[in-house]
C-alpha cells in the first residue's frame, strides 16, 4: 500500500512546469535570487507580440548561484511571502566561478526529504508541547482540588475543634457535678 502512495506522490511532484531564466540579482538576499524569465505578450491592437519578461524571487538552498546564470525554476511550495519558486538545476554557468567550485544545487529528492524532515520536526514538537500543556491543565486542576480540600480539611477541623471543645467543656461539667455531688 505504501509504495503506490509514494509512486504518486513522485508523480505529483514531477508535474510541475519548468522555467529558465537568467539570473539578476544574486548575493544580495540569503539563499534568494531573482530570476528573469522570457515571455512574450500578444498585443491585440497592434496584432503584434511584445516581449514581456517576468521576473521571480527563487530559493536558492546553498546560495550556489552567481549573476548571470542560466537556470532551470520550478513553481514549489511557498518558502516566504514572494518566494514561491526554487532552482532546479544550472543550465549554464554566468559569472567567472565554476560550477565545481560552488555548493551543488540539491536535487528534488532532496528537498523533498528535507522539508519531510523538516515537517516531521515540527509536528513533533507540536506534539510534545500539546502534551506539556494537557499536563500543565491536569496539574492545575489538581491544585485546585488539592487547595478546595485543604480549605474543607481546615474548615472541618476548626468545626471538630469547636465540637471538641463544646464536648470536652460538656464533659468536665458533667464530671465536676459528679463530683459535687459525690462530695
Amino acid at each position: 500500500m505504501a509504495q503506490p502512495a509514494a509512486q504518486a506522490a513522485k508523480t505529483a511532484f514531477r508535474t510541475f512546469r519548468e522555467l529558465h531564466g537568467v539570473v539578476i540579482t544574486a548575493g544580495t538576499m540569503d539563499k534568494t535570487v531573482k530570476v528573469r524569465v522570457g515571455g512574450q505578450k500578444w498585443n491585440s491592437f497592434l496584432k503584434k507580440f511584445f516581449d514581456d519578461p517576468k521576473t521571480h524571487l527563487v530559493h536558492d538552498p546553498n546560495n550556489s548561484l552567481r549573476l548571470g546564470d542560466v537556470v532551470a525554476i520550478t513553481p514549489g511550495w511557498r518558502v516566504s511571502k514572494t518566494k514561491r519558486h526554487v532552482v532546479k538545476h544550472i543550465i549554464a554557468p554566468g559569472s567567472g566561478v565554476p560550477l565545481g567550485d560552488r555548493p551543488p544545487v540539491p536535487t528534488e529528492e532532496e528537498r523533498h526529504a528535507e522539508r519531510a524532515a523538516r515537517r516531521a520536526a515540527k509536528d513533533e514538537r507540536r506534539s510534545v508541547k500539546k502534551l506539556a500543556d494537557r499536563v500543565e491543565e491536569h496539574l492545575g486542576v489538581a491544585e485546585t482540588i488539592l487547595r478546595r480540600a485543604r480549605k474543607e480539611f481546615a474548615l472541618r477541623a476548626r468545626l471538630m475543634g469547636a465540637s471538641d471543645a463544646a464536648a470536652a467543656a460538656t464533659t468536665e461539667g458533667a464530671q465536676a457535678g459528679e463530683f459535687g455531688t459525690q462530695q
